[in-house]
């Protein structure tokens, strides 16, 4: 199969494509100028007109590398390393975590010392280093029972789907599955008190999936996403045992409330309640703090904003005709 190439990239003699570019041509100087310049308009705005010198926030490219080693000592031989064998499985997730869990370390410590700085906390930065190292104990500590928890998780995708062939083709294919890998891990990290860690956690899987889980929601397990694509589940939601979603599915808030200056409450309870063994068709979209009793079905594309009682089976035709005052309940 022959490639056709531009002519230039085929005449070895041509001249080089940026020869007669240079720093000046750009006008570099002007431009790293005005770019300062709007760096400390923006500083200035938010009384940060001195910056501490080094980085002070996480490192998005590191939590991305601990996540993945995280994957591979939680699911060794599935998501490790091509060569690993089984009888070096124990001496490759030992030294796995030991690289993994001191890099969060780090990454903690920096989220602690930044929030302390940002709320002019008088926080002695030994104090915030110890306080990293206590999470880092819980966090790890955790790993073993999110494992467990996970197996219900691919299990229950396995189970869910007739086109899946095995477990392992689940964990290794399966969107959903990396989604909830990720949030098991966030929210762990949003319990312990370093939201920041956690969102940047879960915004890896949404870029990697199209799947949106703020690290805040409590999922219980079994849960499974077939497909997965335009999920969003917002940061209050309480999804209970057993729980299968379909693409496109979003849970969500429907109204957001001001205080008396208009500035949006943070952190009210606004995202549903889906108890055990509910089913959510493709397209579904249910908002507000209201209940989907357990057992209950939501069919594709209905718009939900009541909440309905165990065994309920809710269709686009059933939604319609719903008086108009239980609609905005």
């Amino acid at each position: 199969m022959s490639v056709n190439h531009p002519p230039e990239l085929l005449n070895t003699n041509a001249t080089p494509i940026n020869s007669s570019l240079n720093s000046a041509s750009w006008e570099l100087d002007k431009i790293v100028q005005e770019l300062r310049n709007a760096r400390n308009d923006w500083r200035a705005q938010r009384g940060r007109s001195r910056e501490p010198g080094l980085r002070e926030l996480p490192s998005r490219d590191a939590l991305q590398q601990i996540i993945r080693e995280l994957c591979g000592a939680l699911f060794p031989m599935r998501l490790g390393p091509q060569e690993l064998r089984e009888e070096t499985e124990d001496y490759y997730v030992g030294h796995t975590l030991d690289a993994a869990l001191n890099e969060l370390l780090r990454q903690v410590q920096l989220e602690l010392i930044y929030f302390a700085r940002q709320q002019n906390a008088d926080d002695d930065e030994t104090v915030l280093k110890v306080q990293a190292n206590q999470i880092i104990r819980l966090f790890a500590a955790a790993l073993p029972e999110l494992r467990r928890t996970l197996d219900v998780d691919i299990q229950a995708a396995f189970q869910g789907d007739p086109a899946a062939r095995s477990v392992d083709e689940v964990l290794l294919c399966y969107p959903g599955v990396l989604a909830i890998i990720h949030h098991r891990l966030a929210h762990t990290l949003y319990q312990l008190g370093v939201p920041l860690l956690a969102r940047i956690v879960a915004e890896l899987a949404h870029s990697l999936t199209g799947i949106d889980i703020h690290p805040g929601a409590e999922i219980g397990s079994g849960f499974f996403i077939d497909h997965g694509t335009g999920v969003v589940i917002g940061e209050t939601a309480v999804i209970g045992e057993r729980v299968r979603i379909y693409q496109a599915v979003t849970l969500g808030a429907k109204t957001f409330p001001t205080d008396d200056k208009g500035h949006l409450q943070k952190g009210l309870p606004r995202h549903p309640i889906v108890e055990d063994e509910v089913v959510i068709y493709a397209g579904a979209t249910v908002l507000g703090r209201i209940t989907i009793g357990k057992g209950s079905v939501i069919g594709g594309n209905v718009w939900l904003t009541r909440s309905v009682p165990p065994g309920s089976s809710i269709t686009q035709a059933s939604s319609r005709h719903q008086a108009p005052q239980e609609a905005d309940v």
